[in-house]
């Protein structure tokens, strides 16, 4: 299935201080408290801090803009402003941020701990990939991408069917693949 970004409306963040569009989610149709796994793509406009998801695994990767760098309430600090480089961090953490420019957009892949292990691979070169079982999603970041259901464009996803494991990145092309792992039992 093909999902375009312009179909997925905006939502606010759990705290309110943003907006996100969710791209999917697993169980389908599950909300805050029951999802296994999420993918969403983040609008960054201000210096709000992170919602929290307490129990919940987060990767985030910068897609436009110059970024912003994270202030962890460990003290951690992260620069988020090197394109489709992924950043893992625990959703209960406080998260601070101060832009390094104006607004910015992101993806987020969040996992439910002990129900769903997983992480985003980012595609920069050309050329055909075979999608393994664990893919779920596959983000276009800009470019072109050619799958078994049609064209991807920059903003687009594809959710594979098991049975179309192939796609082709055009020159210029890159992706974000997401691959997530739901244990037995």
């Amino acid at each position: 299935m093909i999902i375009r970004l312009a179909d997925c409306p905006p939502q606010p963040w759990k705290n309110g201080l943003g907006r996100t569009r969710e791209l999917a989610v697993h169980p389908v149709a599950a909300g805050g408290a029951d999802f296994v796994w999420r993918v969403s793509i983040a609008e960054v406009d201000s210096a709000a801090p992170f919602s929290r998801f307490p129990g919940i695994d987060r990767q985030i990767v910068l897609l436009d803009g110059a970024g912003f760098t994270m202030r962890l309430d460990d003290g951690q600090v992260h620069a988020l402003t090197t394109p489709l480089a992924p950043f893992a961090f625990a959703g209960e953490r406080g998260v601070e941020i101060a832009l390094a420019g104006g607004a910015t957009q992101d993806f987020n892949l969040m996992l439910r701990r002990g129900r769903a292990r997983g992480r985003v691979l980012p595609w920069l070169t050309a050329g055909e990939r075979r999608l393994g079982p664990s893919t779920v999603l596959v983000y276009c970041a800009r470019g072109t991408i050619d799958t078994g259901e049609g064209p991807l464009h920059a903003g687009d996803a594809w959710r594979p069917a098991p049975a179309d494991g192939l796609l082709e990145l055009h020159h210029g092309a890159a992706a974000l693949a997401v691959q997530v792992d739901i244990p037995a039992g």
